[in-house]
């Protein structure tokens, strides 16, 4: 870790910028990324990016490789969000979103994959969403984005395993992250989906300010919380949930499980908690 050279897209704010300070604080050389002009931070070089453009992607590539001896690891995490609903969003708006959350992603892959063959090593994390897996109205375009990223990311690390190169995907629930604040909406807006978008909006935004809420409000009890402010390195490889009755992450579908579904843990307080088999606590089952 502590010689290897990081580019971090989207390193700004939320998950990106907690994963940047996180290698930076392990000894990694870390470049992050955003839009706009940023000073540097805790030890990560920031530069200026637009992943939609491929002459500012061969400019920043080549800016790292001035200054490292070449990208041992990228985190492509840059995303956008599009509030609508399908019929209201119109088809230059919903390239946008797959201009930055798909095709920005493989730009960077296209980028670096030269360097990282010719060193037979190197590392691609695709971050993704949940949405990929189920499309909630008002977010069609984005979910569809995210699920052809996982697709692409499946195939990428069939193709380039053999050469010493490894790829994965990182699909995020909900975080109390800036992504929904800096989220546009569609241009259109027809009457006949005025309430239903008005209620999707409403439930997409709610667990964001809950989380926000609980973060800002004292903890009386001793029990363990999972990180929120920085990427934890001690989570298991694949997709894994905080058991905050243990205070352990739960690796889905591992044998330690009791339920194969998330339910809610005895130990914890919160529904979206994996009913985790090394809780204390969680042998009572789950809570309805």
């Amino acid at each position: 870790m502590a010689s290897a050279n990081v580019l971090v897209t989207g390193a700004s704010s939320g998950i990106g910028r907690a994963t940047a300070l996180l290698f930076a604080e392990r000894g990694a050389r870390v470049f992050g990324t955003s839009r706009r002009e940023r000073p540097d931070e805790g030890g990560v070089r920031m530069l200026r990016l637009d992943v939609r453009s491929d002459e500012s992607v061969r400019e920043c590539v080549d800016e790292v490789l001035a200054q490292a001896d070449g990208i041992d690891i990228l985190i492509n995490n840059a995303g956008v969000m599009l509030e609508g609903f399908a019929e209201e969003t119109a088809p230059d708006e919903a390239r946008a979103v797959f201009e930055t959350n798909f095709f920005g992603a493989v730009r960077l892959v296209d980028a670096v994959l030269p360097g990282m063959r010719e060193r037979r090593r190197g590392r691609i994390v695709n971050v993704g969403s949940l949405a990929a897996w189920i499309g909630e109205p008002g977010e069609g375009f984005y979910a569809a984005s995210k699920a052809a990223l996982a697709r692409y990311t499946e195939s990428l690390r069939h193709e380039v395993w053999h050469l010493g190169i490894k790829v994965c995907l990182v699909e995020p629930g909900v975080f109390a992250t800036e992504v929904l604040d800096a989220a546009t909406a569609a241009g259109a807006a027809i009457a006949d989906y005025d309430g239903p978008r008005e209620s999707a909006r409403a439930t997409l935004r709610a667990p964001c300010a809950k989380a926000r809420i609980r973060a800002r409000r004292p903890r009386s009890s001793g029990r363990p919380r999972p990180p929120a402010r920085r990427a934890d390195a001690t989570a298991p490889a694949g997709r894994a949930s905080w058991c905050p009755g243990s205070g352990r992450w739960r690796r889905s579908g591992s044998s330690t499980s009791r339920s194969a579904a998330p339910t809610a843990c005895r130990g914890g307080s919160r529904p979206s908690a994996w009913l985790c088999g090394s809780c204390p606590r969680g042998s009572a089952g789950p809570r309805r």
